[in-house]
């Protein structure tokens, strides 16, 4: 076995301890509790998850998907974060290499993935996400040698400030909210990570991905044109394209002009 596959499955195995995290983050920050105590419970009965029941993939597979106090449905949501989580934490080592930028990555991805699953959910993205992730990404632009801290601000300003007047315009225009803020802090996160180029290809990409599968919807009858989108799932697909080849996409278009 190579050291390359030896790393990719240490980093697969860390990827799955943080997607079961997430997995508290995901379900508990809507509901105002903590992610440290109290332990895991069943949602449906209450029951104390046992620790031979709670661990990342495995567990899920054994129980067959259900409680093993009441037999209830354990939700597709937790295996899917903990294998989605797993995959972002490789992709970030093989694109990155073993290096501070991949961890950067990883953290950038983990909170996408969570605030992606959040809003999907809830339609909500809590600023115990946003706000200290947008400070993540510009304390690490302040020492990080692959993005200036000049970007990330700027990146920052550009992602928040963008959403913030569409909304505005939106409100005085339609005189009803068409976006809450959280989309506006999420996108100046993103932003603080990716800089100027990043946000671009992350509004583009979302608002094209966001469109086809509105009007996708709308032609099956599944919505109406007043009907509302989770923007952050968007986001989030966008910023991860973005991350892995975002650098490519903008020198591609740059090449064609």
């Amino acid at each position: 076995m190579t050291a390359r596959l030896l790393l990719d499955l240490y980093v697969a195995v860390l990827g799955l301890v943080a997607g079961s995290y997430l997995n508290v983050v995901i379900h508990r920050l809507p509901r105002e509790e903590s992610t440290v105590l109290p332990r895991s419970r069943c949602p449906r009965c209450g029951a104390l998850i046992r620790a031979g029941d709670n661990l990342p993939l495995v567990s899920f597979l054994m129980l067959r998907g259900r409680c093993r106090v009441c037999r209830g449905r354990i939700s597709w949501r937790y295996p899917l974060v903990e294998a989605a989580t797993a995959a972002l934490f490789v992709a970030c080592i093989e694109r990155f290499g073993p290096t501070w930028r991949a961890a950067a990555a990883a953290l950038f991805g983990s909170l996408l993935l969570a605030l992606a699953a959040i809003d999907y959910e809830h339609f909500l993205l809590p600023d115990l996400l946003t706000l200290p992730g947008l400070a993540a990404g510009l304390l690490i632009a302040a020492w990080a040698p692959w993005i200036e801290l000049r970007d990330a601000a700027l990146g920052a300003a550009l992602g928040g400030g963008m959403l913030w007047l569409l909304a505005r315009s939106w409100l005085l225009l339609r005189h009803e909210e068409g976006m809450g803020l959280g989309d506006v802090k999420m996108l100046a996160m993103v932003g603080a990570f990716l800089g100027w180029q990043g946000v671009l290809v992350t509004v583009l990409l979302a608002s094209f991905a966001g469109a086809a599968l509105g009007l996708a919807l709308i032609a099956r009858r599944r919505l109406d044109l007043k009907s509302r989108l989770p923007l952050g799932v968007f986001l989030a697909a966008g910023a991860l394209v973005a991350l892995f080849v975002g650098e490519r996409l903008v020198a591609a278009y740059a090449g064609l002009l």
